[in-house]
């Protein structure tokens, strides 16, 4: 998939120096004029200027959300399949474009960029498809004396909150789903990475969304514009992905109203390797699941659990592979790895690596990264990483694998349990028995078994605990943005 000859409209608009937002369906500038700067972590220079919008901002997204939210409720299935259709190939269309865009804003590499480009895609496909399927039923009481029929209907409008990691494929997961069940949606993209979602709001607008159907909020204070909207009897529903404490405060937030919610929160996933493991399958499973998005993914493997006797010889490989990661520009397509979202992520990194290093951990290897400008951390690999360190416990988002030895499979299981979190775990092993076994124990919403990688746009991506409530993707993320009516009509025999 390349570009064509064409220009999209979003990218004179997107990348201008007119510092506007995508509100009520049009390019706006924020009520009181106030901007904020989007920056490259790769440079550190700014790359655009955006409306920082405030609560009147977001009220006025919102004004229009519900002013269209009953027409569009009563669009066909079919209507809002085309647009979804129109919307992923004009993705496709300008796949290149976008993924620049992506690399810019967030330092992710060319490569990747364009694979979120894909995945973004596809969730509009899916869902595309996925509008037209009923989800109802129809059947005769077991009584005989009425009949019983349910409706699903779309929730209303909705508020959708997206990390910076992932810009353009959460905006698609949380838009996706919400426009085909037919409701309406707000946008608050993070403020690292507004551009992609107000590209995606113009494209949307051009795919034939109505006005009012989807509108972004771009603001550098997400309280400023998330309060008054959880506290409008308007707003019928609110899906967030971010951080567990952010989560908790929305979900307390979110109770005034009565919300309907979904929360897809931290994750601490643990990546176990049994001694039966394949261990170049394992070390390679491993850099998928440690290395997509440079670490910077609430799924991406945080605590490696590797049994004593294949324990040497895969910390040597994996150790190996992490030191050849190529750490650069990440618009050059030999490079492996770009810059962090920013300095704090930096230091964030560096602060887990020392305090691990200080309590008994060894550095098996580490790769080189550039002096700067740009906010790089070195892919390393920890050995003898003990239970009290930090990064044991703490979401790493940055290319670091902690390796923690056990002996027997309870005691894996004890460890990789021992987190409030519960979104994904990993396990390498050549027995299925212990496979179907190890899956049942682990506390967690999602388990790849032998792979690296468990996001998939048909499947549901969610967690258990404290990493959120609901799913995205799948029939289930539908379900997410639909209400259920039930209709009692006399029975057929009475």
């Amino acid at each position: 998939m390349t570009d064509t000859l064409t220009t999209p409209s979003w990218e004179s608009a997107v990348l201008r120096s007119v510092p506007s937002g995508f509100l009520a369906h049009d390019w706006q500038p924020a009520t009181d004029g106030r901007t904020f700067e989007v920056r490259n972590p790769a440079t550190e220079e700014v790359i655009a200027t955006v409306a920082d919008c405030a609560a009147p901002d977001a009220l006025r997204a919102l004004d229009a959300a519900a002013a269209a939210a009953g027409r569009w409720a009563l669009t066909s299935p079919r209507d809002r399949a085309s647009v979804l259709h129109r919307l992923t190939d004009a993705m496709i269309e300008h796949r290149e474009r976008l993924a620049r865009l992506i690399t810019l804003e967030i330092g992710k590499t060319i490569t990747e960029a364009r694979s979120e480009v894909d995945y973004a895609a596809a969730y509009f496909r899916w869902y595309a498809e996925e509008a037209v399927r009923p989800h109802a039923r129809s059947t005769p009481s077991p009584d005989g004396k009425s009949h019983i029929v349910t409706v699903a209907e779309p929730v209303g409008p909705c508020l959708l909150i997206t990390p910076w990691n992932v810009p353009l494929a959460m905006a698609a997961r949380k838009i996706a789903p919400a426009l085909a069940a037919g409701c309406t949606a707000v946008l608050k993209p993070a403020a690292l990475t507004p551009l992609s979602s107000l590209a995606l709001a113009e494209s949307a607008r051009e795919a034939g969304a109505p006005p009012g159907v989807l509108t972004v909020i771009t603001s550098s204070d997400a309280a400023a514009v998330t309060l008054p909207l959880l506290s409008d009897p308007r707003l019928r529903k609110l899906s967030f992905t971010g951080s567990t404490p952010v989560g908790r405060l929305l979900l307390q937030q979110s109770g005034a109203c009565v919300l309907r919610t979904s929360m897809e929160l931290g994750g601490n996933a643990p990546f176990l390797v049994f001694d039966d493991a394949d261990l170049d399958l394992a070390v390679r499973e491993a850099m998928v699941a440690k290395m997509r998005l440079g670490g910077q993914s609430c799924v991406a493997a945080n605590r490696f659990l590797v049994q004593e006797g294949i324990a040497d010889a895969f910390a040597a490989a994996l150790g190996e592979q992490m030191a050849a990661v190529r750490v650069g520009p990440p618009d050059r397509e030999d490079i492996g790895l770009g810059p962090l979202a920013d300095h704090r992520a930096v230091d964030k990194v560096r602060h887990l690596v020392e305090d691990a290093v200080s309590r008994g951990a060894v550095v098996v290897a580490q790769a080189d990264i550039p002096d700067g400008p740009g906010h790089y951390a070195a892919p390393t690999v920890l050995d003898h990483v003990p239970a009290d360190a930090a990064i044991m416990h703490e979401e790493v988002f940055g290319p670091v694998a902690a390796i923690n030895r056990f002996s027997t499979e309870d005691e894996a299981m004890a460890v990789a349990n021992d987190t409030e979190h519960g979104l994904a775990s990993y396990l390498m092993t050549s027995h299925i028995d212990r496979a179907r076994r190890v899956a049942a124990r682990l506390q967690a919403g999602m388990v790849g078994v032998n792979r690296g990688l468990v996001s998939e746009v048909a499947a549901p991506f969610g967690g258990v605990k404290q990493s959120g409530l609901g799913r995205e993707g799948g029939p289930e993320g539908l379900h997410e943005y639909q209400q259920l009516k039930y209709l009692s009509l006399p029975g057929f025999h009475t």
